[in-house]
């Protein structure tokens, strides 16, 4: 089996985390991609919604969509949730000889070497990263050093075996969506239509969610 893992603070889900879920799920030819949000998004307050209504907006945003499931496993974990710890229980749950990769997007992965356990991760898991265009930003030494000669440079290569190495990967669409210009829009009463999926516009608008309140 090949199964992915897409961890975010989806706060709130919107059309660009789950078109870039779908196209990557295509292009690894996954059977099954985890979505799955984090309880407290690192260097950022406490949102205003909480992690049950986050995972509530996913997995209405996510619907029926065919291989993408909405997993709430970090949000029923105790104490802090690290990315290592939660590849442990997909390896656990799937098995030695399945394929699991993470997923992250380039920002993210430049910091990789500061993570928790960061050089554990490749005994579990493949990391797919997902390039921004135009960006190309130099690796840090400590990053260099972390990936070492692990880079492949086709999905076919990289899914010869059930985990260590990375792949860098562009998506087709690449929507240029941001959840803090959706929150923003929310605070102050403005329209989100079309930057979300209806069924998530339509819980944040009856809820009241990320509305000031003023």
């Amino acid at each position: 089996m090949r199964i992915g893992m897409l961890g975010g603070t989806f706060d709130p889900v919107h059309l660009g985390h789950l078109r870039s879920a779908v196209e990557v799920r295509e292009a690894l030819k996954l059977d099954r991609l985890h979505m799955i949000p984090a309880p407290q998004p690192p260097l950022r307050d406490t949102p205003q919604v909480s992690p049950e209504q986050r995972f509530e907006l996913l997995r209405l945003g996510i619907s029926d969509t065919p291989g993408v499931v909405a997993d709430d496993r970090e949000l029923r974990r105790e104490g802090p949730s690290y990315s290592v710890d939660t590849l442990a229980e997909l390896r656990q749950a799937y098995g030695d000889s399945a394929s699991l990769v993470m997923i992250i997007g380039f920002d993210a992965f430049l910091r990789l070497a500061k993570w928790h356990k960061a050089n554990q991760i490749f005994s579990l898991a493949h990391l797919v990263v997902i390039a921004r265009p135009g960006y190309n930003a130099r690796w840090p030494e400590e990053l260099r050093e972390l990936v070492g000669n692990r880079e492949v440079d086709s999905v076919d290569e990289l899914m010869r075996s059930p985990n260590g190495n990375v792949l860098t990967l562009a998506l087709p669409s690449m929507m240029a969506i941001s959840a803090t210009y959706i929150r923003e829009r929310l605070e102050k009463g403005k329209s989100v239509r079309y930057l979300l999926p209806e069924a998530v516009e339509e819980a944040i608008l009856r809820h009241g969610f990320y509305h000031s309140g003023e």
